[in-house]
Protein backbone atom coordinates (compact mmCIF):
# COMPACT_ATOMS: atom_id res chain seq x y z
CA UNK A 1 0.00 0.00 0.00
CA UNK A 2 1.42 3.34 -1.03
CA UNK A 3 2.18 5.86 1.62
CA UNK A 4 0.03 9.03 1.78
CA UNK A 5 2.72 11.08 3.49
CA UNK A 6 3.86 14.06 1.44
CA UNK A 7 7.58 14.52 0.99
CA UNK A 8 9.19 17.45 2.70
CA UNK A 9 12.07 19.57 1.31
CA UNK A 10 14.43 21.60 3.31
CA UNK A 11 15.29 25.11 2.11
CA UNK A 12 18.81 26.13 1.54
CA UNK A 13 20.59 29.17 2.70
CA UNK A 14 19.06 31.28 5.37
CA UNK A 15 16.00 29.02 5.84
CA UNK A 16 18.22 26.07 6.64
CA UNK A 17 20.26 28.14 9.03
CA UNK A 18 17.10 29.35 10.75
CA UNK A 19 15.83 25.78 11.19
CA UNK A 20 19.13 24.69 12.62
CA UNK A 21 19.11 27.63 15.04
CA UNK A 22 15.54 26.77 16.11
CA UNK A 23 16.53 23.14 16.63
CA UNK A 24 19.45 24.19 18.79
CA UNK A 25 17.17 26.49 20.79
CA UNK A 26 14.70 23.65 21.32
CA UNK A 27 17.43 21.27 22.41
CA UNK A 28 18.76 23.87 24.81
CA UNK A 29 15.31 24.42 26.25
CA UNK A 30 14.93 20.71 26.84
CA UNK A 31 18.28 20.54 28.55
CA UNK A 32 17.42 23.43 30.90
CA UNK A 33 15.02 22.29 33.61
CA UNK A 34 12.17 24.55 34.56
CA UNK A 35 13.07 27.63 32.42
CA UNK A 36 13.66 26.06 29.03
CA UNK A 37 10.96 27.94 27.14
CA UNK A 38 11.87 31.26 28.74
CA UNK A 39 15.55 30.83 27.86
CA UNK A 40 14.74 29.90 24.29
CA UNK A 41 12.52 32.94 23.94
CA UNK A 42 15.25 35.22 25.24
CA UNK A 43 17.77 33.66 22.84
CA UNK A 44 15.48 34.21 19.84
CA UNK A 45 14.76 37.77 20.87
CA UNK A 46 18.51 38.46 21.16
CA UNK A 47 19.14 37.03 17.68
CA UNK A 48 16.42 39.19 16.10
CA UNK A 49 17.86 42.27 17.82
CA UNK A 50 21.32 41.47 16.45
CA UNK A 51 19.86 41.04 12.98
CA UNK A 52 18.12 44.41 13.10
CA UNK A 53 21.35 46.05 14.28
CA UNK A 54 23.17 44.49 11.35
CA UNK A 55 20.56 45.79 8.90
CA UNK A 56 20.76 49.28 10.43
CA UNK A 57 24.54 49.28 10.20
CA UNK A 58 24.36 48.15 6.58
CA UNK A 59 21.97 50.98 5.68
CA UNK A 60 24.12 53.57 7.42
CA UNK A 61 27.14 52.32 5.44
CA UNK A 62 25.31 52.71 2.13
CA UNK A 63 24.06 49.15 1.64
CA UNK A 64 20.54 47.76 1.53
CA UNK A 65 19.35 45.03 3.83
CA UNK A 66 19.97 42.39 1.15
CA UNK A 67 23.64 43.46 0.89
CA UNK A 68 23.35 45.44 -2.39
CA UNK A 69 24.67 48.99 -2.57
CA UNK A 70 22.12 51.64 -1.63
CA UNK A 71 21.74 55.09 -3.33
CA UNK A 72 21.54 56.23 -6.94
CA UNK A 73 25.15 55.23 -7.76
CA UNK A 74 26.89 52.12 -6.52
CA UNK A 75 29.15 52.91 -3.56
CA UNK A 76 28.29 56.65 -3.64
CA UNK A 77 26.04 58.47 -1.26
CA UNK A 78 23.24 60.54 -2.82
CA UNK A 79 24.67 63.60 -1.05
CA UNK A 80 28.02 63.38 -2.90
CA UNK A 81 28.79 64.85 -6.44
CA UNK A 82 31.72 63.72 -8.55
CA UNK A 83 33.92 66.52 -10.00
CA UNK A 84 35.27 65.68 -13.48
CA UNK A 85 38.35 67.60 -14.78
CA UNK A 86 37.81 70.08 -17.65
CA UNK A 87 38.88 68.70 -21.07
CA UNK A 88 42.36 69.83 -22.11
CA UNK A 89 41.18 71.10 -25.52
CA UNK A 90 38.49 73.32 -24.01
CA UNK A 91 40.93 74.76 -21.49
CA UNK A 92 43.42 75.51 -24.29
CA UNK A 93 40.77 77.28 -26.39
CA UNK A 94 39.74 79.40 -23.42
CA UNK A 95 43.33 80.41 -22.72
CA UNK A 96 43.89 81.31 -26.39
CA UNK A 97 40.73 83.42 -26.43
CA UNK A 98 41.78 85.28 -23.30
CA UNK A 99 45.27 85.91 -24.71
CA UNK A 100 43.82 87.18 -28.00
CA UNK A 101 41.55 89.61 -26.16
CA UNK A 102 44.47 90.92 -24.12
CA UNK A 103 46.67 91.38 -27.21
CA UNK A 104 43.84 93.15 -29.06
CA UNK A 105 43.30 95.52 -26.18
CA UNK A 106 47.03 96.31 -25.98
CA UNK A 107 47.32 96.92 -29.74
CA UNK A 108 44.24 99.15 -29.71
CA UNK A 109 45.74 101.16 -26.89
CA UNK A 110 49.04 101.57 -28.73
CA UNK A 111 47.29 102.64 -31.92
CA UNK A 112 45.19 105.18 -30.06
CA UNK A 113 48.31 106.54 -28.40
CA UNK A 114 50.11 106.78 -31.76
CA UNK A 115 47.23 108.51 -33.53
CA UNK A 116 46.67 111.16 -30.89
CA UNK A 117 50.10 111.42 -29.26
CA UNK A 118 51.70 114.90 -29.42
CA UNK A 119 55.08 113.16 -29.65
CA UNK A 120 54.30 112.43 -33.33
CA UNK A 121 53.24 115.99 -34.14
CA UNK A 122 54.37 117.23 -37.57
CA UNK A 123 57.27 119.70 -37.33
CA UNK A 124 59.37 119.25 -40.50
CA UNK A 125 58.23 119.16 -44.16
CA UNK A 126 60.74 118.10 -46.84
CA UNK A 127 59.84 118.72 -50.51
CA UNK A 128 61.30 116.96 -53.58
CA UNK A 129 60.60 117.02 -57.33
CA UNK A 130 60.02 120.74 -57.86
CA UNK A 131 61.23 122.81 -60.84
CA UNK A 132 58.55 125.35 -61.56
CA UNK A 133 57.80 125.87 -57.86
CA UNK A 134 60.10 126.36 -54.90
CA UNK A 135 60.14 124.17 -51.82
CA UNK A 136 59.25 127.21 -49.71
CA UNK A 137 56.01 127.71 -51.64
CA UNK A 138 54.87 124.18 -50.88
CA UNK A 139 55.96 124.34 -47.25
CA UNK A 140 53.99 127.55 -46.80
CA UNK A 141 50.90 125.95 -48.33
CA UNK A 142 51.20 123.01 -45.91
CA UNK A 143 51.62 125.18 -42.83
CA UNK A 144 48.12 124.31 -41.46
CA UNK A 145 49.30 120.72 -40.98
CA UNK A 146 52.06 121.61 -38.56
CA UNK A 147 51.40 120.26 -35.07
CA UNK A 148 49.01 117.59 -36.35
CA UNK A 149 49.97 113.96 -35.46
CA UNK A 150 51.59 112.22 -38.41
CA UNK A 151 49.13 109.28 -38.47
CA UNK A 152 46.34 111.77 -39.10
CA UNK A 153 48.05 113.41 -42.09
CA UNK A 154 46.86 111.84 -45.37
CA UNK A 155 47.64 112.38 -49.07
CA UNK A 156 44.16 113.84 -49.44
CA UNK A 157 44.90 116.52 -46.84
CA UNK A 158 48.12 117.47 -48.60
CA UNK A 159 46.51 117.48 -52.07
CA UNK A 160 43.67 119.70 -50.88
CA UNK A 161 46.08 122.30 -49.51
CA UNK A 162 48.23 122.22 -52.66
CA UNK A 163 45.29 122.41 -55.07
CA UNK A 164 45.68 126.18 -55.69
CA UNK A 165 49.18 125.50 -57.06
CA UNK A 166 48.24 124.57 -60.64
CA UNK A 167 51.81 123.57 -61.45
CA UNK A 168 51.37 120.41 -59.36
CA UNK A 169 49.90 117.42 -61.21
CA UNK A 170 50.05 114.89 -58.37
CA UNK A 171 51.62 114.44 -54.96
CA UNK A 172 52.56 111.59 -52.64
CA UNK A 173 53.66 111.73 -49.02
CA UNK A 174 55.77 109.62 -46.72
CA UNK A 175 55.77 109.90 -42.94
CA UNK A 176 59.08 109.65 -41.13
CA UNK A 177 58.47 109.47 -37.39
CA UNK A 178 58.64 111.06 -35.05
CA UNK A 179 57.89 114.43 -36.69
CA UNK A 180 58.91 114.60 -40.39
CA UNK A 181 56.86 114.47 -43.59
CA UNK A 182 58.39 114.01 -47.06
CA UNK A 183 56.31 115.41 -49.93
CA UNK A 184 57.09 114.09 -53.42
CA UNK A 185 55.72 116.44 -56.08
CA UNK A 186 55.07 115.63 -59.73
CA UNK A 187 54.75 118.88 -61.62
CA UNK A 188 53.05 119.51 -64.92
CA UNK A 189 55.46 119.79 -67.85
CA UNK A 190 55.27 122.90 -70.05
CA UNK A 191 55.37 121.99 -73.73
CA UNK A 192 54.83 125.31 -75.45
CA UNK A 193 54.50 129.08 -75.23
CA UNK A 194 51.37 131.01 -76.08
CA UNK A 195 51.60 134.75 -76.72
CA UNK A 196 49.29 136.91 -74.62
CA UNK A 197 49.90 140.61 -75.08
CA UNK A 198 53.45 141.38 -74.11
CA UNK A 199 53.75 138.18 -72.10
CA UNK A 200 54.18 134.56 -73.07
CA UNK A 201 52.28 131.86 -71.22
CA UNK A 202 53.84 128.51 -70.44
CA UNK A 203 51.24 125.78 -71.05
CA UNK A 204 51.16 121.99 -70.76
CA UNK A 205 49.39 119.46 -73.00
CA UNK A 206 46.09 120.20 -71.27
CA UNK A 207 46.42 123.92 -71.80
CA UNK A 208 47.01 124.63 -68.12
CA UNK A 209 48.88 127.89 -67.69
CA UNK A 210 51.95 127.17 -65.60
CA UNK A 211 53.67 130.54 -65.64
CA UNK A 212 54.66 133.55 -67.73
CA UNK A 213 57.78 135.00 -69.25
CA UNK A 214 58.57 138.21 -71.08
CA UNK A 215 61.48 136.69 -73.04
CA UNK A 216 60.57 133.62 -75.11
CA UNK A 217 64.24 133.04 -75.89
CA UNK A 218 64.84 132.28 -72.21
CA UNK A 219 62.61 129.21 -72.47
CA UNK A 220 63.48 126.37 -74.83
CA UNK A 221 59.90 125.76 -75.95
CA UNK A 222 58.12 126.24 -79.26
CA UNK A 223 55.54 128.94 -79.75
CA UNK A 224 52.03 127.80 -80.63
CA UNK A 225 50.37 130.06 -83.17
CA UNK A 226 46.96 131.50 -82.42
CA UNK A 227 47.58 133.27 -79.14
CA UNK A 228 45.87 132.73 -75.80
CA UNK A 229 42.46 132.66 -77.49
CA UNK A 230 43.32 129.32 -79.09
CA UNK A 231 43.88 127.52 -75.76
CA UNK A 232 41.43 124.70 -75.24
CA UNK A 233 40.26 124.57 -78.85
CA UNK A 234 40.65 121.66 -81.26
CA UNK A 235 43.72 122.89 -83.13
CA UNK A 236 45.47 123.83 -79.92
CA UNK A 237 44.74 120.43 -78.35
CA UNK A 238 46.02 118.58 -81.41
CA UNK A 239 49.22 120.63 -81.50
CA UNK A 240 49.81 120.39 -77.76
CA UNK A 241 49.30 116.61 -77.85
CA UNK A 242 52.03 116.33 -80.48
CA UNK A 243 54.43 118.48 -78.47
CA UNK A 244 53.71 116.45 -75.35
CA UNK A 245 54.95 113.30 -77.09
CA UNK A 246 58.34 114.79 -77.96
CA UNK A 247 61.38 114.42 -75.69
CA UNK A 248 62.89 117.53 -74.12
CA UNK A 249 65.89 117.46 -76.45
CA UNK A 250 63.63 117.77 -79.49
CA UNK A 251 61.39 120.42 -77.90
CA UNK A 252 64.47 122.53 -77.29
CA UNK A 253 65.17 122.55 -81.09
CA UNK A 254 61.69 123.76 -82.09
CA UNK A 255 60.84 127.38 -82.74
CA UNK A 256 57.10 127.14 -83.25
CA UNK A 257 54.19 124.76 -83.95
CA UNK A 258 51.06 125.26 -86.02
CA UNK A 259 48.12 123.34 -87.41
CA UNK A 260 45.95 124.05 -90.42
CA UNK A 261 43.68 121.23 -89.21
CA UNK A 262 43.81 118.44 -86.65
CA UNK A 263 45.29 116.22 -89.37
CA UNK A 264 47.89 118.72 -90.52
CA UNK A 265 50.18 119.59 -87.63
CA UNK A 266 53.54 121.10 -88.56
CA UNK A 267 56.58 121.90 -86.47
CA UNK A 268 59.45 124.24 -87.27
CA UNK A 269 63.01 123.89 -86.03
CA UNK A 270 65.12 126.89 -84.99
CA UNK A 271 67.29 126.47 -88.11
CA UNK A 272 64.27 126.67 -90.39
CA UNK A 273 63.69 122.97 -91.09
CA UNK A 274 60.05 121.82 -91.30
CA UNK A 275 58.57 118.71 -89.67
CA UNK A 276 55.42 117.36 -91.27
CA UNK A 277 53.69 115.52 -88.49
CA UNK A 278 50.19 114.92 -89.79
CA UNK A 279 47.55 113.95 -87.22
CA UNK A 280 48.11 113.12 -83.57
CA UNK A 281 47.92 109.36 -84.09
CA UNK A 282 50.90 107.10 -83.35
CA UNK A 283 52.57 109.91 -81.47
CA UNK A 284 55.09 107.70 -79.67
CA UNK A 285 56.26 106.00 -82.87
CA UNK A 286 56.51 109.31 -84.76
CA UNK A 287 58.51 110.79 -81.90
CA UNK A 288 61.05 107.93 -82.00
CA UNK A 289 61.41 108.18 -85.78
CA UNK A 290 61.87 111.95 -85.68
CA UNK A 291 64.45 111.70 -82.91
CA UNK A 292 66.43 109.18 -84.94
CA UNK A 293 66.29 111.33 -88.12
CA UNK A 294 67.52 114.42 -86.29
CA UNK A 295 70.55 112.48 -85.08
CA UNK A 296 71.68 111.68 -88.62
CA UNK A 297 74.74 113.82 -89.49
CA UNK A 298 73.93 116.68 -91.83
CA UNK A 299 75.10 116.48 -95.42
CA UNK A 300 76.29 119.89 -96.58
CA UNK A 301 75.90 118.92 -100.25
CA UNK A 302 72.37 117.65 -99.77
CA UNK A 303 70.85 119.40 -96.74
CA UNK A 304 67.51 118.25 -95.38
CA UNK A 305 64.75 120.84 -95.39
CA UNK A 306 61.74 118.68 -94.56
CA UNK A 307 61.27 115.72 -92.24
CA UNK A 308 58.00 113.97 -93.02
CA UNK A 309 56.94 111.52 -90.34
CA UNK A 310 53.22 111.60 -91.09
CA UNK A 311 53.60 107.91 -92.07
CA UNK A 312 56.11 106.84 -89.41
CA UNK A 313 56.86 103.41 -90.91
CA UNK A 314 57.89 105.11 -94.14
CA UNK A 315 59.47 108.46 -93.20
CA UNK A 316 60.64 110.83 -95.90
CA UNK A 317 63.32 113.52 -95.91
CA UNK A 318 63.78 116.03 -98.68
Amino acid sequence: MASTRKPTYKSRGRLADRDQAASRDQTASQDLPGSGKQAASQTATRRRSQGQDTISASKSAGYAADGRPAGPVAGISSNNVLSFPEPKGRRLKRNILIAACVVTAVVAGLLAAAVYSPVLALRTVTVTGTKLLSAEQIQTALEPLRGKPLPQVSDEDVSRLLEPLVQIKSVTTQSRPPSALVVQVQERVPVALVKQGEQYLLVDVDGVQLGTTADPASVSLPLIDGGAGAIGKGLFQATAAVLGALPAEVLAKLSNASAQSVDAVELKLVDGQIIVWGNSGERELKSKVLTALLKVPADARNPVRVYDVSVPRHPVTR
